[in-house]
């Protein structure tokens, strides 16, 4: 996988150094997906999902605590 850094830089980076670099930090993913027929709302679905490793939530949460 390649992954352009600024605007002429390139460089190679494994999927698993993606995942961990993701994974570190955190990742929040949201959408919407509506279903509709003739212009009627039929479902309506709502995701947020966050994407974290253990070792990082924690490591938020003892950190907010006084």
């Amino acid at each position: 996988m390649t992954v352009a850094i600024g605007p002429s830089a390139e460089r190679d980076v494994a999927l698993v150094d993606l995942l961990d670099r993701l994974l570190a930090g955190g990742v929040v993913i949201t959408g919407d997906l509506t279903i509709s027929l003739a212009g009627v709302d039929l479902v309506h679905v709502s995701l947020r999902a966050l994407i974290s490793s253990v070792s990082t939530l924690t490591e938020e949460l003892t950190e907010e605590q006084p």
